[in-house]
């Protein structure tokens, strides 16, 4: 879901030439949740290209928990600054503003680094104008997630009427929004998660069947499509899906995947494919396209977007320790 070599370091942003601070959930090793520190850092100045934006809401990712534990490679060097996602106003649009912003106009963006801070420096071209009718929290909770489902129902693999798609953690955050689109698109859903409470969960938000990792894989047995976020999975995955059958490897939740053996693909004629959002998010006009798509979908109720808690910027460390703790369904949002 996450390219592994984008720069975390708060600082690689040049700080503010008059001295100015602000609050930021930030860590100088890695580690557990207790290497977080909130408190003061230097202020971001703006850059040519670049926006001023005040958070309001910021979305909290699995991504985060990899960066954190040092899974994924970090260029610079510390203080280190996590998160990808956040909604808010934008404080300074700077004179080389494209038209279409402004100053005291509400954003959002699911791929600029650094956004666990009261203030954040994001280029024009990952900046989404935000509609009236579309919260802070609900854009915070939306757009990475909700652009990764998006991508996986509709480039990875196009599952339609007739399809029988298998999802992995079914009752996180990709996963119900994953369900969703997957289901209006005419899908048979098979929903796993990891308790009987998620698997009702992910049933309420339209998967046909689920079932606990009780039952896995023998429950996913001939399905056209398998989404993997699991990772330690992958094998069973390939082994669950039908002759000429596909598995879309977007995460590792659980662990590295193992190696794969490419004559069970030749032998089954199975594929198996990778998904990075980065790599579909490549102009301002496709992110602003693919966002308005997801965002008419939540207007006319056809997409319900599931928050399951809310922390504190400053108890960011509390909100890493409950995403690990795989309590959550649905979105966590840290509110600065």
């Amino acid at each position: 879901m996450h390219s592994n070599i984008l720069d975390e370091r708060g600082l690689a942003a040049a700080p503010s030439s008059d001295g100015r601070r602000v609050n930021a959930l930030y860590f100088t090793e890695f580690g557990s949740p207790d290497v977080l520190r909130y408190g003061a850092l230097p202020a971001p100045e703006r850059t040519a290209g670049s926006a001023i934006v005040q958070t309001r809401a910021i979305g909290l990712n699995f991504a985060d928990i990899y960066r954190r534990r040092g899974n994924y490679h970090l260029a610079g060097s510390p203080p280190y600054i996590l998160g990808y996602e956040a909604a808010g106003v934008v404080t300074d649009a700077g004179a080389d503003a494209p038209p279409w912003l402004s100053a005291g106009q509400r954003a959002g963006f699911a791929d600029s680094p650094h956004a666990n801070a009261e203030l954040v420096c994001v280029p024009y071209e990952k900046l989404i104008p935000l509609p009236d009718d579309i919260s802070d929290e609900t854009a915070a909770a939306l757009l990475l997630q909700g652009l990764t489902a998006q991508y996986l129902a509709r480039d990875s693999y196009r599952a339609g009427p007739g399809s029988v798609a298998v999802v992995h953690s079914a009752a996180g955050g990709v996963g119900l929004l994953l369900v969703q689109l997957l289901k209006a698109a005419g899908a048979t859903v098979i929903a796993f998660a990891s308790t009987p409470e998620k698997c009702a969960v992910a049933r309420s938000y339209g998967a046909d069947r689920s079932y606990t990792y009780d039952d896995w894989p023998q429950s996913a047995s001939g399905a056209d499509v398998v989404y993997d976020a699991v990772g330690v999975t992958l094998n069973d995955s390939l082994a669950s899906v039908k002759t000429g059958g596909t598995v879309v490897f977007y995460g590792m939740a659980g662990g590295d995947p193992p190696a794969i053996d490419p004559r069970v693909l030749m032998d089954g004629s199975k594929t198996i494919t990778g998904g990075d959002l980065w790599n579909v998010l490549n102009s301002h006009a496709e992110r602003l396209a693919r966002a308005n798509e997801l965002f008419g979908l939540v207007r006319c109720g056809e997409l319900k977007v599931p928050v399951a808690a809310r922390f504190s910027l400053a108890d960011g460390a509390k909100a890493h320790a409950f995403i690990e703790s795989r309590a959550a369904t649905g979105k966590v949002l840290l509110i600065p």
